[in-house]
């Protein structure tokens, strides 16, 4: 994926939108016009931060299928709107927020709504000393199962705080939130998260 790909989804979102209605998830950035940002900034910004983009939308549960589309739609928000960006939080929250808002609404549409949250992940050869990366990759089915509990305030809550390791100022600056909501949610989802582990190992002990 690169930064051609962005504009040419960016073409594709355009056409898609002629003559339809705004949907309710929209955010404003979607719709902003603007200069566009300087090729080389931009391209620097998309090399630097689209891994990052990748991982987060997978973790607030975005099938894997879907990543790549979406992760790309993230930045055409990006560059449609990056000359308006005011400064106000760090750049890299701003484009968590982007991506927390396209994650949501993404899993609210019917389609996806409607399919099995959870799907096996792709199981690579595996040789003898690999072992530690496969007890690594039940620990992330784990913790994904755990994850598909909560809603999406909560999960993004925590999965910005706990797995990315933004400061609570800034996870409340990129969900749009007061402090104590933020607060709230991460609270709710650590008691949440903590009840449904328990159950777990009580099922696995059962067993």
């Amino acid at each position: 994926m690169g930064t051609q790909k962005v504009k040419t989804k960016e073409r594709e979102l355009e056409a898609s939108s002629v003559g339809t209605a705004a949907t309710p998830l929209v955010a404003p950035e979607d719709r902003a016009q603007s200069t566009a940002p300087d090729a080389q900034q931009f391209t620097e910004l998309f090399t630097r931060a689209a891994p990052r983009v990748l991982r987060v939308l997978r973790r607030f549960g975005v099938r894997e299928s879907d990543l790549d589309d979406l992760c790309q739609e993230v930045f055409v928000v990006v560059y449609r709107s990056l000359a308006q960006f005011r400064g106000d939080s760090s750049i890299d929250t701003w484009i968590y927020g982007i991506a927390a808002r396209k994650a949501m609404a993404h899993r609210r549409r019917k389609h996806v709504r409607d399919e099995v949250t959870l799907e096996p992940e792709q199981v690579p050869e595996v040789g003898a000393e690999q072992s530690r990366g496969l007890e690594q990759r039940d620990a992330q089915a784990t913790l994904s199962a755990l994850l598909d509990r909560l809603d999406d305030g909560k999960r993004q809550v925590f999965v910005l705080y706990e797995l990315e390791q933004l400061g609570m100022k800034e996870v409340a600056a990129a969900m749009d939130l007061p402090l104590h909501t933020a607060y709230s949610r991460l609270h709710a989802a650590r008691k949440q998260l903590t009840a449904h582990a328990r159950r777990l190992r009580n099922l696995g002990a059962e067993a």
